[in-house]
């Protein structure tokens, strides 16, 4: 298998990117809910919408108020603590770790403050939309690709 760039295999680099998205996920969301109601969309280009979505459950709103907000929480930082144990010794892994982490901490966060995630990317083609999702969810989907086709690869 081939190395990966240092840059992956970095704590420093890794935990930067973490706050980033972090940050950048949880400042989107601030001006979502701070100028637009929920339901609420503003177009942006000829195939996105900023829309206010509050989803109340879990991937594209799959299992809505199954379980109470904090409980979400729970198990999201539950899997965040298995993944870095999972990965502590294994240096590529650090950076989509550290990507995951960033998008469930962002969610969670959403969740302990509005009882919901907020979504608001909405990507469509003519009538079909996309699910709505967030700077998080993106996060957790590229860490979590990054992390299977790793560990498909041996070591």
């Amino acid at each position: 298998m081939q190395k990966m760039p240092r840059c992956f295999s970095s704590g420093r680099i890794s935990a930067l990117v973490a706050i980033f998205i972090l940050l950048s996920d949880q400042i989107s969301k601030f001006a979502v809910v701070d100028h637009l109601r929920p339901g609420e969309q503003w177009p942006v280009y000829f195939f996105l919408n900023i829309v206010h979505v509050e989803n109340r459950g879990v991937t594209f709103g799959i299992l809505k108020d199954a379980l109470p907000p904090w409980l979400w929480v729970l198990v999201s930082m539950t899997i965040v603590l298995f993944l870095f144990l999972w990965a502590r010794d294994k240096k590529q892994y650090r950076l989509p770790a550290a990507l995951v982490a960033a998008g469930a901490v962002g969610n969670s966060i959403d969740r302990m403050a509005h009882g919901a995630v907020i979504d608001f990317l909405d990507f469509y083609a003519s009538t079909y939309h996309w699910p709505a999702f967030n700077i998080a969810d993106s996060a957790v989907v590229v860490g979590a690709v990054v992390l299977f086709f790793l560990s498909c690869g041996g070591e």
